[in-house]
């Protein structure tokens, strides 16, 4: 089972009181946007093998959205951090340099 931190309230939670919301640290296009954008919002998403980035919604807690960094293939979670950053914090990135060597953050952004 997927156990997350929520960084807002300090539990951990499993995954039946959270809420997916898909990947993150992507442009959420809104209204007056191009038809070829709304279809890159909607449709064009990754679907890794290993380390991903994110949102969840502690649906049954505090509500509040949040990004986790995780590994796909063996569920490790290397951090959560709250969803209004705009990429990980330089902690979560030492972790996941360390545990996955050659892994860069420019590979995401």
């Amino acid at each position: 089972m997927l156990i997350l931190h929520c960084p807002h309230c300090g539990i951990d939670c499993d995954e039946t009181e959270l809420s997916p919301g898909g990947e993150a640290h992507i442009t959420r296009h809104g209204p007056g946007a191009s038809d070829e954008k709304v279809e890159e919002y909607l449709f064009l998403r990754e679907n890794p093998k290993g380390v991903h980035f994110e949102r969840w919604r502690h649906s049954m807690g505090c509500g509040k959205w949040f990004h986790a960094a995780r590994c796909t293939m063996t569920l490790e979670v290397f951090g959560t951090y709250p969803a209004q950053t705009t990429e990980p914090p330089e902690s979560i990135r030492k972790i996941l340099s360390e545990k996955r060597p050659g892994w860069s953050w420019r590979d995401f952004a």
